[in-house]
Formats: C-alpha cells, structure tokens, sequence
C-alpha cells in the first residue's frame, strides 16, 4: 500500500504482546528492563528493518536494539498485518543508547547516511507504508536535533542535486516488538537480505559535521 490507512480502517490487533527472547543476539545484553542506569532510549525507520537494526547494533554505545513496529494504529501487530499496509506502521529500530560514549547526533548521522530519505513510501525496491523514512523522538531535544540534521542534510543533498527529504519527524508512540526471527536477522541469517542503500552523501564529507551541536 503507498499510502497512508486511517485510523478508523486499521486492524484490530490484540492485547498480548509478542514474546522476545532474552538477550539480544549479538551483544547477549538483556533485552527486557531493568537496564543500567543513565541508559537513553531512540527509534529510527529507515526502510527493511534487518538492515536498518545491524546499522545500529554496530554503533559502539548502543546497548541493545530491537527491530520493531511503530507510528501505527494497531496493537501488537504481526508482520503479516504491518506488510499489508492496514495498521499504519513503520518498521522502526528501537535504540538503547549509552549517552557518555555515543551522542544523538551521531546516531542521527547514522540514520541519515544508511539510506535514501528522499523515496517516500519505499527505500529502494521495498515499496510500501511501512518502508517510510521517519525519526522519533523522545523529547523535545531529540525533536530540535533531529529537525536540525534534517536541514543541514537536505543542504548537502541539494548541493549534490539530488531530491527533497521525504523523512517524518514526530513524537515517538508505542513501540511493538516483532517477532524473534525478525531480531538481530542479520546476524542469524549470513548473507540475508539487506535492501538499504544510502546516496553516498556523508556528514563527515560536508559542513553540516562542524556545525552539529551535540544532544546526549
């Protein structure tokens, strides 16, 4: 579905939460609380979430992360109902982050530099609603860096002549974990499919690097 389902037609979903293992896969850090102290929460969609959670999980500072569903209507959605575009859910990365060792602006850079945020409702040859672009966000300065990278970003793209960020930036709802086999897929499944591609336009490459102003 390339557009939007409203709150009214969206599937009923239920009230049990799908189950999750213990330990994340890769770092065997719990994935369930409690969780260390001072530890700061993000969530990100950028497209196929396989590709999207290996990005981070190999940023050094984040503690766990969870592939997932959100910015939707359904409860406890199943894969099966967020592809058939009736829940209005993206698939998201949910990010537990350890502040004093990696910044927000840094997990922004990752974000914006793992995959085309100009596509709409596809990244690359997955099309649909839950493939969108989006950012969101926790508190009001995760909102103001986020809409600030967005801006600086879209400069750099615009240098380059390439297209407008079609990226959501919104509060952050509900997060619905999916199912096991989608957690850590990569590192489960050598060689799986991993559908992101970036525009191979790099913060580190333009000025919008020197100017961030970092948000822990």
């Amino acid at each position: 579905m390339s557009e939007m389902v409203n709150k009214e037609r969206a599937l009923p979903g239920r009230a049990e939460a799908i189950a999750l293992p213990a330990t994340h896969f890769v770092n065997q850090n719990p994935l369930m609380p409690p969780y260390p102290e001072n530890m700061q929460q993000a969530m990100f969609g950028l497209g196929c979430f396989w590709g999207a959670e290996r990005k981070f999980w190999e940023t050094k500072g984040v503690y766990i992360t969870l592939a997932g569903y959100s910015a939707g209507y359904t409860p406890n959605p199943t894969y099966q109902e967020v592809c058939s575009g009736m829940t209005g859910h993206n698939e998201v990365v949910y990010v537990l982050y350890d502040p004093a060792i990696v910044r927000y602006d840094e997990l922004l850079q990752v974000f914006w530099e793992s995959h085309n945020p100009t596509q709409g409702m596809r990244q690359g040859n997955d099309r649909g609603t839950q493939y969108r672009s989006g950012i969101y966000t926790y508190s009001q300065a995760q909102k103001d860096q986020a809409l600030k990278s967005k801006q600086q970003y879209q400069q750099l793209l615009t240098t380059a002549g390439l297209n407008t960020i079609t990226s959501e930036i919104l509060e952050a709802t509900e997060f619905y974990p999916a199912e096991e086999y989608h957690q850590q897929y990569l590192a489960k499944n050598a060689g799986g499919y991993c559908g992101l591609g970036g525009t191979g336009i790099l913060f580190s490459k333009g000025s919008a690097r020197a100017v961030f102003s970092p948000v822990r």
